[in-house]
């Protein structure tokens, strides 16, 4: 008799007609019919004598080799198997900062073949019962420190039935738990195209979407801009800003580093202020981070070269470091060799602060939470002002109108994209915006430079990138609408040189409240209360009436002009 499985990911997966074109035309994306993406990046490093090398290096120093994250994540299974009834297939929400615990986490329920939901720790109750109740997830696994918010959603989430907390201190019940097993967990024997990642992204309507992923997307993420772009090593040590819940961090702060046998710091507060001081203590080399950080670090370098000037005698040493070569660098930064961009587009002005602050060139890439990972970029010596760059090898693109007709360099167009990884949504009809005619549509509008490079112009919809969040307007319009002063309000995002964009909010006020910088102060503290704090207006304007249609639709076209 066939062990059980819970089939609720595959039979929610989009019709075949519905499914981009997947591309496995390299050597290396030729992947076995059975796979498990946990026992691939960790299993086997160990099984070839590779268990002794550094892996994991948390914020407080604490290191794990691969074996100790092997045995951890072996225990961790055998928890989620034998005492909390996970079956294959079940998904499993997971909650926290990034650390060695959290990964540890994501890669047990992948080898036990359940499905893992990463959720940005920020996230308010509201919308944590939103996620629960699409995924239909059974089981969590959450920091002790964030524990209050999912609790007061367990009460509207009738499937979530158990939660386990973890870093909680001495006795925390999944370390308590884990450490009662032995570190002999039997993976499951999982198909290629198992689903084993749910990755939420804010859909424009503020209904989000799950991006559904198998165990051969993952590797296929690893097989293609990694070693064509990147080109780390086994040496390097990764760091980053981009939490795991993120597939941009995920990928590029755990599976991309597991894959060619190298370290990574998972830092728990990874702000711009913060991460100098973190890469200088543990010699990152790797840095993952969006541009809004990369131009506030570069800012502080100058910052700091300028006062260095003042006070320093004439060819005293700077007393932060630096290096030959490398421009003015902060000490700090002097490990550093290769800076990725992603999550937002690249100011050509970003990555010239950044070039002259530390003499590196910034390698820019996008990616979508629906295509897994980065699929255009360039590398060092490649990278052009203001562009992304060029199709990963491994992946096609091309810019298309309306009618789907592709348009010559230099036209703005739809940008469309297709390679190993694709956009499969659980259970969603925008699944037939996204994908058409075996084409992902990312929702941004690119041109092709006469060089062949991809150069990012505007998104297509009303999503709001800000600080690397993606935000989706009519979200933070729905938590304005529940303070009580607020009649009516429209929500846009505005161009900003440090953010990218903010979100602004136009608000109509209720007859006797007063439109004052108090009531602005009131509105963003309310939003931050209602939804997780990042999507927050940072500039509101109080308006008399907001432009709409003979229907009463909402003309946002109009606020942005």
């Amino acid at each position: 008799m066939a062990p059980p499985v819970d089939t609720f990911a595959r039979d929610r997966l989009p019709a075949p007609p519905d499914l981009p074109e997947f591309l496995f035309e390299r050597p290396e994306l030729q992947f076995p019919r059975r796979l498990n993406a946990a026992v691939a990046l960790l299993d086997d490093r160990v099984a070839q004598g590779e268990g002794a090398r550094r892996c994991l290096i948390g914020a407080d120093g604490s290191v794990w080799t691969y074996a100790e994250l092997k045995d951890q994540t072996d225990r961790i299974a055998r928890v989620l198997v034998e005492d909390l009834g996970l079956v294959p297939g079940n998904r499993v929400l997971l909650r926290g900062a990034n650390s060695p615990m959290l990964a540890a986490c994501f890669l047990a329920v992948i080898k036990a073949g359940g499905i893992a939901v990463g959720t940005m720790p920020l996230l308010r109750a509201k919308e944590l019962i939103t996620i629960v109740d699409k995924a239909q997830i059974s089981h969590a696994l959450c920091d002790a420190r964030l524990a209050g918010e999912l609790e007061q959603a367990r009460a509207q989430c009738p499937t979530l039935r158990t939660v386990l907390h973890f870093n909680g201190g001495p006795g925390s019940a999944l370390e308590q738990a884990a450490g009662a097993k032995q570190a002999d967990f039997e993976p499951f024997d999982s198909a290629a195209d198992d689903v084993c990642l749910m990755a939420f992204t804010s859909g424009t309507t503020g209904q989000p979407k799950a991006a559904m992923h198998f165990h051969r997307d993952l590797l296929a993420a690893c097989a293609c801009w990694p070693p064509h772009v990147l080109r780390a090593t086994a040496d390097d040590v990764f760091i980053g800003s981009p939490p795991l819940a993120f597939t941009f961090g995920l990928g590029g702060l755990l599976l991309f580093p597991l894959s060619i046998g190298a370290a990574t710091v998972l830092l728990e507060k990874a702000t711009p202020d913060a991460l100098p001081a973190a890469i200088e203590q543990h010699r990152a080399s790797v840095l993952f981070t969006a541009p809004t950080s990369y131009r506030a670090m570069a800012a502080a370098v100058a910052q700091h070269d300028r006062s260095g000037e003042r006070e320093a005698a004439p060819g005293a040493p700077d007393p932060l470091g630096g290096q030959a070569g490398r421009g003015p660098a902060l000490g700090a930064l002097s490990s550093l060799r290769k800076c990725v961009s992603a999550g937002e587009a690249l100011p050509a002005a970003t990555r010239a602060m950044w070039r002259e602050a530390t003499g590196i060139e910034i390698i820019d890439g996008i990616g979508s939470t629906e295509m897994f990972h980065i699929f255009i970029s360039a590398d060092e010596a490649s990278a052009k002002p203001g562009a992304t760059g060029v199709p990963v090898p491994g992946y096609r693109a091309c810019i298309v109108d309306d009618e789907f007709k592709e348009l010559p360099r230099g036209s703005v167009g739809r940008l469309a994209v297709k390679g190993p990884t694709g956009c499969k949504y659980l259970d969603d009809p925008r699944q037939a915006q996204y994908v058409q005619r075996g084409w992902n549509l990312t929702g941004d509008a690119y041109l092709v430079d006469a060089d062949g490079h991809y150069v990012y112009q505007a998104r297509t919809d009303d999503m709001i990138i800000s600080g690397g969040y993606n935000i989706a307007g009519p979200e933070v319009e729905s938590a304005l609408l529940l303070h009580p002063a607020v009649a009516e309000c429209g929500v846009i995002g505005v161009a900003d040189a440090d953010r990218g964009q903010i979100v602004k909010a136009f608000v109509v006020l209720r007859p006797g409240q007063a439109a004052d910088e108090a009531m602005v102060r009131a509105l963003q503290d309310f939003v931050k209360q209602t939804i997780a704090p990042y999507k927050y207006p940072r500039a509101v304007e109080f308006r008399d009436s907001l432009p709409r249609t003979e229907t009463g639709k909402l003309q946002r076209f109009k606020l942005r002009a």
